[in-house]
């Protein structure tokens, strides 16, 4: 199996190329990194700046250089040593442009007798296929032939075979599709598309045929040497993800697999899956928490009373996945019900809706995970005592069919309510502590101490070493730095609280939550250009979906809060509280990298985060990265310069360079985990640990209350016997910390027989 020592991110888009990503070949081998991983490289729909509205997974996509330009990048990537590590996406396809999918134009024109019926989850029973493409229902009246399609403005769709002729609304009807109004597309979808977004129609990957169509590409690219990992997309909203993941294993028996699963605290990756690991949003959550100063709840929490921001977490979150399951995944809550026999309609509704509001995790995956089932049937029950006897006919058929539609379609769906839920709306409304609002995480647990990281981190090692660690994706609410910042707050709650008073008092937004939330994140991502705040915060209001939302629209909010930015970004007094903060970010920053880059696992550098990076949600997080910044940093870096840390991130490209090209000439070091404990006045600020008898790693947490405590002085961090040198600095090392840590607040140690 090839495992990578490291991975770097890139985002392809049309604007950034397979050829593009070859030309970083040289730099990412230079950095210490093991594999490019690449976003999706398969054929997305014309324009698409992400790649996962896959149209064709047939072909590398043209808008990226097509076939021709990715075997170059291969040829690239293998001649500087690196593998290539592909996202992957098995749960749906795009058809937002209907002719771009052939399979979806085929099943459109041909209805059920289309050779690829069988590749999209489509509930054939009720009739035609809806699309709720037009502005309203009357707009039906707007259709038009136009070279033998059906024309709605740009939009066009197929004729069936002699269903042609008279007007465009009369041949409309004669189709195995209805096209209705964009409202309707919630409630009465008659197809299983990805989270509310009908433009992304679910693939039966579970059926063999569908399987090996779809993958049949990718495989080659592997079975070739050209691809030497995969990372899977979304699998809990497929059928079966374990048998989905024992066929892929099958078919790529010695490929690098890892698997996007959101793991809750506590849960357990399923062990009957044949891969290597997660994504990392579990580690993620780990090592940001272990920064995170739990004695600062009190006061957000205070604040966020005052504000009037609700700290209730758990009836935040049951109230947002309520609002899925009856406004948002209306039509997959009713076609689940359905399946439930014996049972009045509306009675199996809401025992659907409730079991899935009460899921602990993202699903279960029966007979596997019971527990979880269990506890979602149990938190159902107590929420509503009056569906008891349609909750136990729902448990019932469940478990006696745990392969059957009704448990599986149920479980795919969970999921869904889960993360549009929790992820998508929760975390916009629960803004208490924004730092802790991030894909995995608990935002009800503030911080995680130094113990129970170590005891993560080892099970990480014994279980699953070669999974994938991250700080930073695609996915997440905002970049690591920025949330290393957002850190440090939770060290100075009282003056934050004061700080915030003074300015909501002066330019407040108008809806508490997303007020706080505003707040947090501009002294977090500070300088942020008011275009860059504004967009996110439009975004952030529509997610809590309380003021406004993507569909229904308060324009004089909006326009208060694209109003927001240019009056608060050049504010002096935000400016000073920033000053105070940005050092200890920084620090916060250099501790959780080089954990992450040595601690169990395979560490992943998401673009342009080997220097400070203060992104947000994306598309912030998909801007174009400066790598001839970058690449005279390291050259420096390379040369022997040691930065300082200050704004340029120089600092950060050393920790980065440092460890990766450590894990890179030196892989033996990096195996098993012990914490190393410091000892004295300051030891509850340090965070040590090794990985073999030769490789040590210290970092400080909390560093403004280390300050505030008069620095490290006697503090001690007892190595193992022999001559420790800091890879970061080439000095020999000192068991006093306040020596070890003068030059930066981190140390990478190498004993000298290693």
């Amino acid at each position: 199996m090839t495992v990578p020592e490291s991975t770097y991110r890139v985002q392809l888009r049309p604007e950034f190329t397979f050829t593009d990503a070859a030309g970083l070949a040289g730099y990412l081998r230079d950095l210490g990194i093991g594999a490019l991983y690449a976003s999706p490289v398969l054929d997305a729909t014309p324009g698409s700046t992400h790649g996962y509205d896959v149209v064709d997974p047939t072909r590398a996509r043209p808008e990226l250089g097509g076939e021709d330009a990715r075997r170059e990048l291969s040829a690239k990537l293998k001649e500087a040593g690196l593998g290539l590590v592909v996202d992957i996406v098995p749960n749906h396809m795009s058809v937002e442009v209907p002719k771009a999918n052939r399979f979806w134009w085929d099943v459109l024109e041909h209805g059920r007798d289309s050779r690829y019926a069988a590749f999209f989850d489509v509930d054939w029973a009720r009739g035609p296929i809806l699309l709720p493409v037009l502005g309203d229902d009357d707009a039906v009246a707007d259709l038009s032939v136009e070279d033998g399609e059906l024309a709605y403005y740009d939009h066009r769709f197929p004729i069936a075979p002699g269903t042609g002729g008279g007007t465009p609304q009369e041949v409309h009807e004669r189709q195995h599709y209805r096209l209705i109004g964009w409202r309707r597309g919630n409630a009465e979808l008659t197809y299983r598309r990805f989270f509310d977004i009908t433009n992304l129609a679910a693939v039966r990957v579970e059926d063999p045929t569908v399987f090996a169509e779809t993958h049949g590409e990718v495989l080659r690219w592997v079975a070739d040497g050209d691809v030497t990992g995969l990372r899977v997309d979304h699998p809990d909203g497929l059928a079966d993800p374990g048998g989905y993941f024992r066929r892929l294993r099958e078919n790529a028996p010695g490929a690098w697999i890892v698997a996007e699963k959101i793991l809750h605290p506590g849960e357990p990756l399923p062990q009957s899956w044949p891969v290597d690991g997660t994504t990392g949003y579990d580690a993620l959550r780990e090592i940001a928490g272990v920064f995170v100063d739990p004695a600062g709840e009190p006061g957000f929490t205070e604040l966020a009373n005052e504000l009037g921001v609700k700290t209730g977490y758990h009836r935040v979150e049951a109230e947002a996945r309520r609002l899925v399951t009856d406004r948002i995944l209306v039509a997959e809550v009713r076609r689940i019900a359905a399946l439930l026999r014996d049972v009045d309609a509306e009675q199996a509704r809401q025992a659907v809706a409730e079991t899935m509001i009460a899921f602990p995790v993202y699903r279960s995956y029966l007979p596997e995970g019971a527990a979880h089932w269990a506890a979602a049937i149990a938190g159902a029950r107590q929420a509503r005592p009056d569906l008891a006897g349609a909750l136990e006919a729902l448990d019932a058929q469940v478990r006696a069919e745990p392969e059957g539609e009704l448990a599986t379609r149920i479980q795919q769906t969970s999921g869904m309510v889960v993360a549009k839920g929790t992820e998508d709306t929760t975390f916009y409304r629960y803004t208490r502590f924004a730092a802790l609002n991030e894909v995995g995480g608990n935002p009800d647990r503030f911080g995680l101490d130094v113990e129970e990281f170590h005891r993560l981190a080892a099970e990480r090692e014994a279980g699953h070493p070669a999974a994938m660690t991250t700080l930073t994706t695609h996915d997440t609410k905002r970049s690591e730095d920025t949330r290393a910042r957002m850190a440090v707050l939770a060290e100075v709650p009282g003056e934050f609280a004061d700080a915030v008073r003074r300015w909501t008092a002066s330019h407040g937004i108008d809806e508490p939550s997303l007020n706080l939330l505003a707040w947090q994140t501009l002294v977090s991502t500070w300088p942020i250009e008011p275009a860059r705040l504004r967009d996110y915060l439009d975004k952030a209001a529509k997610e809590a979906k309380l003021r406004t939302s993507w569909t229904d629209h308060d324009e004089a909010f909006e326009e208060a809060v694209a109003a927001w930015p240019d009056a608060v970004v050049d504010d002096p007094d935000v400016a000073a509280f920033v000053a105070r903060i940005e050092r200890p970010g920084w620090s916060n920053s250099l501790g959780q990298k080089l954990v992450q880059l040595t601690a169990p696992g395979v560490p992943d550098v998401y673009q342009g985060t080997e220097l400070w990076d203060f992104s947000l949600v994306d598309p912030d997080n998909r801007r174009p990265v400066d790598y001839a910044v970058r690449r005279e940093l390291l050259a420096r870096i390379a040369d022997g310069e040691l930065p300082e840390i200050d704004a340029s991130g120089a600092a950060k490209l050393l920790v980065v360079h440092k460890a990766l090209k450590l894990r890179q000439e030196h892989p033996a070091l990096f195996h098993g985990y012990r914490p190393l404990r410091a000892e004295g006045v300051a030891a509850e600020h340090c965070l040590a640990y090794t990985r073999s008898a030769g490789l040590a790693v210290a970092v400080t947490r909390l560093p403004v209350g280390l300050e505030a405590a008069g620095g490290w002085r006697d503090t001690v961090l007892p190595l193992p016997d022999g001559v420790w040198t800091d890879v970061l600095t080439g000095r020999d090392a000192t068991p006093d910390v306040a020596t070890l840590f003068d030059r930066y607040p981190v140390a990478l140690l190498v004993r000298g027989d290693a």
